[in-house]
């Protein structure tokens, strides 16, 4: 008999997987949290049956949600990542030589305890000395650590849960005050195709706080639609206008990419434009 995981991705769509071996299943505090090896995308992570990362796919969201930022900012040594208790953001943010310190808010342990275990290529960058893991509720953090950052990557959940709190413009004017006078801020945004309020309403909120708001694209096949987006905040540097590239080991993300991302088609363009 065949096992298969599917996920709920709208009330009309389902996207299913051959599941190979169930390597854990379990509840936090949280959130109920399940390990799946699979046929098509390897070790598969997922919280509250949605599917969050897989060995397969993870580098692209990984890097996309990272690497723009970072090398928009001219001297990132400070990053603060809220949410992704996998590790992948803190990774790819460490391949930035001039990081000196980056510390991941997550606010369930059990996240962070299982991708160690089940997904060491994902999470190796926890164990990174530059790393500095903060078990806690990202709101509360950033509330305590006012002018620190000079990059700061939301990399939530869905807005549902715990996460909800994180898709506010009230969270975001405290994002605004957490960063340097020269910070910037990137968060995932949800798919154009199934979350057109949501991806309205942040970039409508962002703009009322950040002088430069920009919205970018990239194709992630296991997210809702497959095409997902990304909203990033910055007080002075425009992602639009690097010169320089930091030569980094990646598989998606490139200096190209890193320009056409941020050419959008005018369905989406519609979005952030309506008023």
């Amino acid at each position: 008999m065949e096992l298969w995981f599917s996920e709920n991705q709208t009330k009309d769509q389902k996207i299913s997987v051959r599941v190979l071996e169930v390597l854990y299943s379990g509840k936090s505090n949280y959130q109920e949290i399940a390990v799946y090896k699979t046929a098509q995308y390897g070790t598969l992570l997922a919280l509250d049956d949605i599917i969050q990362t897989n060995e397969k796919d993870e580098f692209i969201y990984h890097e996309m949600i990272t690497h723009v930022a970072l090398n928009t900012h001219v001297n990132p040594e400070r990053v603060l990542v809220i949410g992704g208790g996998d590790g992948g953001a803190i990774r790819e943010v460490l391949k930035h030589k001039s990081v000196k310190k980056a510390t991941l808010a997550e606010i369930d342990d059990k996240v962070v305890e299982v991708s160690k275990k089940f997904l060491p290529s994902i999470s190796c960058g926890l164990e990174d000395k530059r790393a500095d893991i903060q078990i806690c509720d990202g709101i509360k953090y950033i509330q305590e650590h006012r002018n620190e950052f000079d990059v700061i990557i939301v990399d939530s959940t869905d807005p549902i849960g715990p996460a909800v709190g994180l898709f506010s413009g009230q969270f975001y004017k405290m994002v605004y005050d957490a960063l340097k006078d020269d910070g910037i801020f990137v968060a995932q945004t949800e798919s154009p195709f199934y979350n057109v309020d949501l991806i309205k309403n942040i970039h409508r909120d962002l703009k009322e706080l950040f002088p430069i708001v920009r919205l970018y694209l990239a194709t992630v096949p296991t997210y809702p639609g497959g095409l997902w987006t990304f909203t990033l905040g910055s007080k002075i540097y425009d992602p639009l206008n690097v010169k320089s590239f930091e030569d980094i080991d990646t598989k998606y993300y490139s200096p190209e990419i890193h320009n056409s991302a941020f050419v959008l088609p005018p369905f989406v363009k519609n979005i952030i434009n309506a008023r």
